[in-house]
C-alpha cells in the first residue's frame, strides 16, 4: 500500500436492558463471524497497493478494486444468492466497510450500488429488475447513482420538479434536472426520483435510468481541489422504458425515506476522515504534547460512541427493522464530528504542509464542506429526530 494499513480497534458489542432506541445487541448478534471476516479483510488490504485517501468513498474511484471485491463476497454481502449475494449478516458487512474505510480504500465505484441501490432494488425491484442488476452489483461491476436533489429545491425533498409522463408507447418521458449526483460521470445507472403526479408526497415515483440514456446531459461540479466527484444531471425528452419504474407509483417518497436509513447510519459517515485522526494519533504519540493527547482522548471517545450507535443500526437491519430515524442521528452526530476533527487538530498542532499529517489536513478541508450536507443537512436531520421523538 501507499502507507500503513489503518485499522479500527474492535469493540465488543454488549447487550443492554432498557436501550432508548431499541437497538441493543444481543448474544444472538455477537461478533464472531463478523471479527473473523474483518480479519480476512485486513490481509487483503496489507496485500493491496494503493494511496490511502481522505474521504475514500466519494473520492477513490477504482472500478478493478471494486472487481476484486466482488470476487471476494465482499459486495452484497446480505443479498440472497440467487442474485449473486452471499447471505451474510449486516453485521459482517459492517466489519468488511469499516476496514475498508479506516485503510482509505478507493471503494467509490460500487459504494452506492452495494449500500442502497442494491437494497431498494431487492425491496421494491421486479424480479426482471433484480436478475438483470444485482448479481453485475454484486460483481463490482455495475454502479449507480442517487438521482433526488435538484438545483431549485434545497432541503425540501418532496418540492422536486423533474416530471417524468407517459408517452404513446407508455414509457417515461423525462424532463428535469439532478445535482450532487456523486460518480455520475463514472456509473452505469441512477435511481431517479421524479414528479409522476400531482401531490405532494403521493406524486412522486422513483426510475431506474440508463445513464447512457439520450437527451440525458451530465455536466461536473468540482470541488475546492478540482476534484470531480460530484455532477448536475439535466434530462430532455429522456425515455426511460416503462419497466423501468421502481416499485409502485405513486411510491416514491416512502421509497426515499426508507432507503435514507441504508444512506445514513453507515461508518462512512464518522470515518471520512479517520486516516486524518488516525495520522494526529501518530503525531500525539511522538510529541506527547499533553493538549494534542487531551485532544486525541476527546476525540477518540466520540468516534467509540459513534461506532456503538452505527453498529446498533446495522443490527437492528439484521432483524428486519427499517431504524429511520436513529440513522438521522447517526448522520447528524457523525458529520459534525468529521468535521470538528478538522477544527481540533488545527486547533493544538502547528503543521508543516510538508509533513503528511498537514498534506492529510489539507485534503480533509477541501472535503468538508460536504460532510454536513450529503445525504441532508443536519437541521433536516435533526428535524426528522425531533418529530420522531414527538417533540415537533
Amino acid at each position: 500500500m501507499g502507507g500503513p494499513v489503518v485499522t479500527v480497534t474492535t469493540v465488543d458489542a454488549t447487550a443492554r436492558a432498557g436501550d432508548p432506541g431499541g437497538l441493543a445487541l444481543s448474544p444472538a448478534e455477537a461478533v464472531p463471524a463478523a471479527e473473523a471476516v474483518r480479519a480476512e479483510v485486513r490481509e487483503f488490504l496489507a496485500a493491496e497497493t494503493f494511496t490511502p485517501r481522505v474521504d475514500s468513498w466519494l473520492s477513490g474511484f477504482d472500478a478493478e478494486f471494486s472487481r476484486r471485491l466482488g470476487a471476494r463476497g465482499w459486495l452484497g454481502m446480505t443479498w440472497p444468492r440467487r442474485y449473486g449475494g452471499h447471505e451474510r449478516s449486516a453485521m459482517e458487512r459492517f466489519a468488511v466497510t469499516e476496514e475498508l474505510l479506516a485503510a482509505g480504500a478507493p471503494v467509490a465505484a460500487h459504494w452506492i450500488a452495494d449500500r442502497q441501490s442494491g437494497p431498494s432494488l431487492l425491496r421494491y425491484g421486479t424480479e426482471e429488475q433484480r436478475t438483470a442488476l444485482l448479481p453485475r452489483i454484486a460483481a463490482g461491476e455495475c454502479y449507480f447513482v442517487i438521482g433526488m436533489s435538484e438545483p431549485d429545491s434545497g432541503s425540501d425533498l418532496a418540492s422536486i420538479r423533474t416530471r417524468a409522463e407517459r408517452d404513446a408507447n407508455g414509457d417515461w418521458l423525462v424532463n428535469g434536472a439532478k445535482i450532487w449526483t456523486s460518480g455520475a460521470h463514472l456509473a452505469h445507472y441512477g435511481i431517479v426520483l421524479v414528479r409522476t403526479g400531482p401531490g405532494r408526497h403521493d406524486g412522486l415515483s422513483q426510475l431506474l435510468v440508463d445513464l447512457a440514456s439520450p437527451g440525458l446531459t451530465i455536466n461536473p461540479i468540482r470541488i475546492l481541489d478540482g476534484g470531480h466527484h460530484f455532477n448536475e444531471m439535466v434530462f430532455e425528452d429522456v425515455v426511460v422504458p416503462a419497466g423501468m419504474l421502481l416499485g409502485t407509483e405513486g411510491d416514491g417518497w416512502r421509497q426515499v425515506t426508507a432507503e435514507l436509513a441504508y444512506e445514513r447510519s453507515g461508518p462512512e459517515r464518522w470515518l471520512s476522515t479517520f486516516g486524518l485522526l488516525d495520522a494526529f494519533a501518530r503525531h500525539a504519540a511522538r510529541t506527547r504534547d499533553p493538549a494534542q493527547l487531551a485532544t486525541l482522548g476527546t476525540l477518540s471517545a466520540r468516534l467509540l460512541a459513534l461506532r456503538q450507535l452505527s453498529r446498533r443500526i446495522a443490527a437492528a437491519l439484521d432483524r428486519g427493522e427499517l431504524p429511520d430515524i436513529q440513522a438521522a442521528l447517526v448522520k447528524d452526530l457523525g458529520t459534525t464530528f468529521e468535521t470538528d476533527v478538522i477544527d481540533e487538530i488545527r486547533r493544538v498542532v502547528e503543521l508543516d504542509p510538508d509533513d503528511p499529517l498537514g498534506r492529510t489536513l489539507a485534503e480533509a478541508q477541501l472535503h468538508a464542506p460536504g460532510f454536513t450536507l450529503r445525504g441532508g443537512t443536519n437541521e433536516i436531520l435533526r428535524g426528522i429526530v425531533a418529530r420522531g421523538l414527538g417533540l415537533r
